[in-house]
């Protein structure tokens, strides 16, 4: 039976999924857990939020269809995280949800664990690949690349970034617990959930999707992952 829009899967790998629809996860932590100061223009849907030192701005401003939706900046010292529209909300969340800690405010540190594994760690795990300086995702679409002092760029795309494209650019003195928390959240083999409308109409055909409502005897979670194992096996006989 053919999916409607309002359908939902669980879709892997995650940079294939599209931005998702959880956008309290990234920004209502800072809101109504740490009490930061926010500001909220309706008609533009922009959300400014601002640490109580004032030394750290999120801005979330969906004012361009393929345009940067997201800035966070820090002033001292000085870095800048840069994100388009359909950057996934998770390792977006991962990072903006870490943001308290690197300020010192250690409140719910039980709740929002930091990971203590290096980027190069996170993508060996993952069973991305490096050169040195870029880890690549299994499939080849996404790549986080890092030079010493230089940038961080997390590039994706599929079929040169037709109608699928995201990206983001973190410039300055990053610290790399952010890129190690953005690649956790993003590398790992565990699916999101996605309304079929959400998902990027190029992507359908590259990502793994597993329907919530079809009747799996093992449950949409399991039969996800025994979909993973399926397609790993394949890669390995494909070598």
């Amino acid at each position: 039976m053919e999916s409607t829009s309002t359908d939902r899967f669980f879709v892997s790998p995650r940079h294939l999924a599209g931005t998702g629809d959880r956008l309290t996860d990234v920004l209502g932590p800072l809101i109504h857990l740490f009490g930061w100061d926010h500001v909220h223009d309706p008609a533009s849907g922009r959300i400014s939020v601002d640490s109580p030192g004032h030394d750290l701005l999120l801005d979330f401003a969906p004012t361009h269809a393929h345009g940067t939706w997201w800035t966070i900046a820090h002033h001292d010292p000085l870095w800048k995280i840069t994100a388009t529209r359909l950057t996934p909300l998770e390792p977006l969340a991962a990072i903006t949800q870490a943001l308290p800690q690197l300020l010192g405010d250690t409140r719910h540190a039980d709740r929002i664990p930091l990971t203590a594994r290096s980027v190069p760690e996170i993508a060996d795990l993952n069973g991305w690949t490096t050169d040195g300086a870029s880890f690549t995702s299994p499939d080849g679409h996404c790549t986080m690349h890092h030079e010493p002092g230089g940038p961080w760029r997390v590039e994706h795309s599929v079929y040169d970034g037709f109608g699928t494209h995201w990206s983001l650019r973190a410039e300055g003195d990053l610290p790399e617990e952010l890129a190690a928390q953005f690649l956790t959240f993003l590398a790992t083999p565990d699916p999101v959930e996605r309304a079929h409308g959400d998902i990027p109409f190029l992507a359908l055909s590259e990502a793994r999707l597993t329907p919530l409502n079809g009747k799996q005897p093992l449950g949409a979670h399991v039969t996800h992952a025994l979909g993973g194992l399926g397609d790993a096996a394949s890669r390995g006989r494909s070598r």
